[in-house]
């Protein structure tokens, strides 16, 4: 399965993104993380420390990971970060923490340690957590002085962000969460039917479900598990949950009647009511619709599994967009006192030395350079 795998991993990478129509799902991934601390109140602001609760020197580069639990693991973020910056800048002493307990960003706010660098959902993470905090800081100045060109980042990444940051640029994007359709071949052969492919309709797959949704003796199979508010929230038709011109909701259109009746009528098909994308490993499961990275973790944990994947179900009248970006990026808080430095570490991690170099983990970076993606999972 592995070479069926990867072929169609690249095939799925190389479709072009549509600025207003491409994107991801998460399924315990990295969407994001719930992070939801209250404001512990701004009355100071802080300057990056060191861990003694003192101002840092000139050297120290603070790195704060709010998203993708890898990074918790001190080696995992050495491996995949961490070491192209030990690289590139010799002299630097970098710091890095991992959200979680104890270090939250009310934690390091009242510790009064702020960080340099910060790792974060761009779309809901923006105003919910970096402007929450008061830790936004427009970097396009800092883009003019490097002559940093961002028209080599994937073009919808770049309309979340700046619609995330006001229309100005709070972050860079990173790291992205592509979505896919996972089927298990073996519960498709059992039944007769063809496997999903690039490009398959919802109403092709909705039919799908409807035949492997079925009761086999002790067995009971699902058709298809698709998270209904992450296909709403990075729905393909690119409608807008909330007014862009009034303090409204814009969920009353026609396209978004269609999208909330689309993904209900396979919740109405008798035994396929939703649960969990996650238990498509377990095998009684015959499509489900995942990020990439828990489709990858489940082919490296149960070996034994015979699936492939496809791209998503589209709409008809949308037949070549993916999910809207499911991304993560890279902030500088408006106190770091190392805001050039900081820039230029951002910059380059975000060289095709280095996003080549986790692509071949199997990581997506929102450059589309041909070096980038010949590299995908060569590791």
């Amino acid at each position: 399965m592995n070479k069926l795998f990867i072929s169609a991993l690249l095939v799925i990478l190389t479709l072009t993104s549509i600025a207003g129509c491409t994107g991801s799902n998460n399924g315990g991934g990295t969407p994001e993380q719930s992070n939801t601390a209250e404001n512990p109140g701004t009355e100071n602001t802080p300057t990056t420390p060191d861990d003694t609760g003192g101002e840092a020197d000139d050297n120290t580069l603070f790195f704060y990971t709010a998203q993708n639990p890898v990074y918790e693991d001190e080696a995992n973020f050495d491996r995949l970060i961490g070491q192209y910056i030990k690289k590139k800048f010799p002299d630097i002493t970098l710091k890095h923490v991992h959200w979680n307990d104890g270090t939250r960003y009310e934690d390091l706010i009242a510790k009064g340690t702020i960080p340099d660098i910060v790792f974060e959902q761009v779309r809901r993470n923006t105003s919910r957590m970096v402007k929450k905090f008061k830790l936004e800081y427009d970097m396009s100045d800092l883009i003019k002085q490097y002559n940093f060109d961002i028209s080599k980042l994937d073009p919808a990444s770049m309309e979340v962000v700046k619609t995330a940051s006001d229309g100005k640029i709070y972050s860079l994007p990173f790291e992205l969460s592509d979505f896919v359709l996972a089927y298990n071949k073996d519960i498709f052969d059992k039944y007769g039917l063809d496997y999903p492919k690039d490009g398959m309709t919802y109403d092709e797959a909705y039919e799908l479900a409807k035949k492997l949704t079925r009761q086999d003796g002790d067995i009971t199979y699902k058709g298809l598990q698709q998270h209904p508010s992450h296909y709403m929230m990075y729905n393909q038709l690119s409608e807008p949950s909330l007014d862009p011109n009034e303090d409204k909701g814009a969920m009353d259109s026609d396209n978004w009647l269609k999208i909330v009746n689309n993904i209900r009528r396979f919740y109405e098909i008798p035994g396929n009511q939703f649960t969990t994308t996650s238990d498509f490993p377990k095998g009684q499961m015959g499509m489900s619709v995942d990020v990439l990275e828990n489709v990858l973790r489940w082919s490296v944990e149960n070996p034994d599994l015979n699936f492939d994947i496809a791209s998503v179900p589209v709409f008809p009248e949308a037949p070549g967009a993916k999910y809207q970006p499911n991304l993560n990026g890279l902030f500088i808080t408006q106190q770091s006192k190392h805001k050039e430095l900081a820039f230029e570490v951002i910059q380059y991690l975000l060289s095709d030395e280095v996003q080549a170099e986790r692509a071949k983990e199997a990581i997506i970076g929102p450059l589309s350079s041909d070096v980038v993606q010949q590299a995908f999972a060569q590791n």
